[in-house]
């Protein structure tokens, strides 16, 4: 056995042994009619992948879930970055990938493409998780591996499903929650709530289905952002004496004083969707789906500086603490000061078609940042608080298209499944100065980044049946890609042209798979998949000035993934218990690194370069049982990666050294227990071993500010049906109160109360 499974064994034997006893799985808990059609997307795609699955009635009982991101937090190996309710910057890490690789993962909600492919960062390229709310959910399915040809390279990671409710009969959900996070860190001590309010409505007449659904949150954020200043190696007597400063280490071991706190962000976010479902015939269905979210966003400062001799609070400026001498730039505290104003609209039409032995679909999406601005100061505070200079930045323009066909014919032997892709993302960012931040025009263009990107793709599947127990799926994906267009109005003395070349390429990945059902209940899958990652649009044009100064690269390659894992599973009507072994080896790996940037004068920023090759491999072991114990449920897993770069040309620094964000261990575990039917008890656990930001793991200091340190979270909640209308449940989030960074400071124990009532 290799080391990295001995300590699995325990837990794999104790879950074995079990002897579970439960009525029906979660997928025959649901009977909405877009659930069907869910299950005839997955029969096309047909993917011999493994996959974790939860129900809407599991999320219920188990999470104390406020946006739709909550609902995975405890499905293997994920680990979604969500700092505070409401953040719009929550990317998805997977098991091989860590938090700057949104790139690496797909998400869709009923075959709508929620990953922002323009990027491949945890900021603006996080996923659209706002256009779910958690009130719609039927069931979320999650395939790990990029093994099926179904899906683009994207799928390096994992692809999340996301299939919501659309009713046969009139209902109606009102909910409403409040959740209240204690936070306590350096200088700041607050209580900071978050409320919730949304309803659904739904119905059906005769072939046409419709539901409606609103979701209003209305959250207070932690400081996002530290204030930080390199300590001085000598003592000088220059600046004005200040106190109020923490002592604290970077994350590179050097000493600091750390002034205040930025990036207090207050949110009021709207989200509103329209489904309609149409059965022309009664085998072919029309499916519309319109999504808008409405963010509006405001962050402020707070210093714990104030001048000694007038007790003035003190932001910027020349400054002596402590008997050395410091230099504060206006936008040390200004920079996490803004107001972000988002209207994103989402469309999806699809045709659906189902036969005996023939199954087809068509869908087109389309999501448009209609409305993207940001204002930020660069007039120091305090004055920037009733206004002054500042700049506006507008993604508007910004946005994605997407077009699939697919179909599946079904013999006795095999099912074959074929289909094409088509897909166009733009990025259009310009950045403006302005004479007042908060009600000014815009004035100068100073920063514009801007380019598209395209790709066409054929793809086909055979599952063959060689015998009744041994099935073997054998499958590639061509594609087309080019990415043109590229425009950088660049910043002073930056090494960056005005147009960029346009540049293509078109790769063939092929798959492999090999399923062997032992008996009934076990089955044995060895699978193989290799694929192409190509370049973003953000990674090859868009340029970054703040918080952390970033540089795209106009050449870089894709990169090249082969995958291979070896799954045992044991299933039946009570769950799943599978532990798989999985490799993953990259070239050209397209990570962002930390360092000098090519620009005069020197400054430290993000640039994202082809690492030659990295390598992930390691161990999952999963468990979703139910009434493993008298109406006692658990859900669980254990992940180990060792995820190295093994050639850096470079940056031969990072040779050897773990990929940015990928912990070596992470655990959950839920356990539900219901006493009563009406009553359910749950307690859950989420753990991750300390991770580095740089790729070279210079950042060896983890619990501080923009470093990357361990933690355990234990999260409980109770959910009771007090009527057949009425549920409560109440709930607390880092019971335990683990006050940990990965890079930002996370949240502190928060409570939780929820109300619903159903028609």
């Amino acid at each position: 056995m290799p080391d990295f499974c001995r300590p699995l064994w325990p837990l794999l034997c104790a879950a074995v042994i079990a002897t579970p006893a439960h009525a029906a799985d979660d997928g025959a808990r649901v009977e909405d009619i877009l659930v069907v059609a869910q299950k005839t997307q997955q029969t096309i795609e047909n993917a011999p992948s493994s996959r974790a699955t939860i129900s809407a009635d599991t999320i219920a009982a188990t999470t104390n879930a406020v946006n739709v991101e909550d609902a995975v937090k405890y499905l293997p190996s994920l680990v979604v970055r969500k700092r505070h309710i409401g953040d719009t910057q929550a990317p998805l890490a997977t098991r091989t990938s860590g938090l700057g690789s949104s790139a690496r993962s797909l998400i869709y909600a009923d075959g709508a493409l929620l990953s922002a492919l323009i990027g491949n960062n945890n900021t603006s390229a996080s996923p659209r998780w706002s256009l779910v709310s958690p009130q719609e959910i039927a069931r979320i399915d999650v395939l790990y591996g990029p093994f099926s040809a179904a899906y683009p390279g994207n799928s390096i990671g994992a692809v999340v499903n996301i299939t919501t409710r659309l009713p046969d009969r009139l209902e109606a959900t009102v909910n409403a929650g409040t959740n209240v996070q204690t936070f306590r860190q350096y200088g700041t001590d607050k209580v900071l709530p978050a409320y919730q309010i949304g309803g659904t409505i739904g119905d059906r007449f005769g072939p046409l289905a419709v539901f409606a659904s609103v979701d209003h949150v209305t959250s207070n954020s932690q400081p996002l952002l530290y204030v930080t200043a390199l300590q001085p190696s000598a003592g000088s007597p220059v600046g004005q004496n200040t106190i109020g400063a923490f002592s604290d280490l970077n994350r590179t071991g050097q000493p600091i004083k750390v002034v205040g706190a930025s990036g207090f962000e207050h949110q009021a976010q709207d989200h509103l969707k329209i489904k309609a479902a149409l059965d022309i015939m009664p085998d072919i269905r029309v499916t519309y789906v319109g999504g808008l979210f409405l963010n509006d966003t405001s962050a402020h400062a707070e210093t714990w500086l104030t001048n000694q001799a007038t007790g003035v609070p003190t932001y910027a400026g020349s400054l002596n603490i402590d008997g050395r001498a410091y230099t504060i730039a206006a936008s040390a505290f200004s920079g996490g000061v803004y107001d972000y104003q988002e209207r994103h609209w989402s469309h999806a039409l699809s045709a659906t078609g189902t036969g005996g032995r023939f199954d087809w679909q068509l869908i087109g999406t389309l999501y448009d940042f209609a409305h993207d601005v940001q204002r930020i100061p660069t007039t120091a505070l305090p004055d920037a608080r009733s206004g002054g200079a500042g700049t506006i930045t507008r993604l508007d323009g910004t946005g994605w298209k997407t077009i699939d066909a697919k179909a599946a014919w079904r013999s006795d032997a095999m099912t074959i499944s074929f289909g094409a892709h088509a897909d166009w993302f733009e990025l259009d960012s310009r950045r403006y100065t302005t004479a007042d931040w908060i009600h000014g025009g815009e004035g100068t263009l100073n920063l514009q980044s801007k380019g598209k990107t395209r790709t066409a793709a054929l793809w086909a599947q055979d599952a063959w049946k060689i015998v009744p127990a041994l099935t073997l799926t054998l499958g590639g994906r061509y594609e087309w890609w080019k990415a043109y267009g590229g425009l950088n109005f660049p910043v002073p003395a930056s090494p960056l042209a005005f147009d960029q070349p346009t540049i293509s390429a078109s790769k063939f990945s092929p798959k492999a798979s090999l399923a062997w059902t032992a008996t009934p209940h076990w089955t044995v899958r060895a699978s193989f998949g290799q694929a192409y990652r190509f370049p973003t649009v953000a990674e090859l044009y868009q340029v970054v000035t703040t918080p952390v100064p970033a540089l795209p690269n106009p050449n870089l390659r894709p990169e090249r993934a082969l995958s291979e894992e070896l799954a045992i599973e044991q299933h039946d009507n009570h769950g799943t218990i599978r532990l798989s072994l999985f490799n993953e080896a990259i070239r050209d790996a397209l990570i962002s690194q930390t360092g000098p940037l090519p620009v005069v004068p020197m400054q430290v920023g993000t640039f994202v370069q082809n690492v030659d090759r990295t390598r992930a491999r390691g161990a999952e072991f999963a468990v979703q049982r139910a009434d493993i114990l008298p109406r006692f449920d658990l859900l669980g897993s254990v992940t180990y990666a060792n995820a190295t770069t093994r050639k850096d040309t470079a940056f031969p620094a990072a040779v050897g050294k773990s990929l940015p964000s990928v912990p070596r261990w992470r655990a959950t575990m839920v356990g539900t227990w219901r006493p009563i039917d009406q009553l359910s008890l749950s307690a859950a656990m989420r753990y991750a071993s300390r991770s580095y930001g740089s790729v070279d793991n210079s950042d060896f200091v983890g619990n501080t500010y923009q470093g990357f340190y361990k933690y355990l979270v234990v999260d409980l909640r109770a959910a009771l049906k007090v009527t057949e209308h009425w549920s409560l449940a109440i709930g607390v989030d880092n019971l335990n109160n683990d006050r940990y960074f990965l890079f930002h400071p996370f949240t502190q124990r928060s409570y939780q109360v929820d109300l619903t009532w159903k028609l």
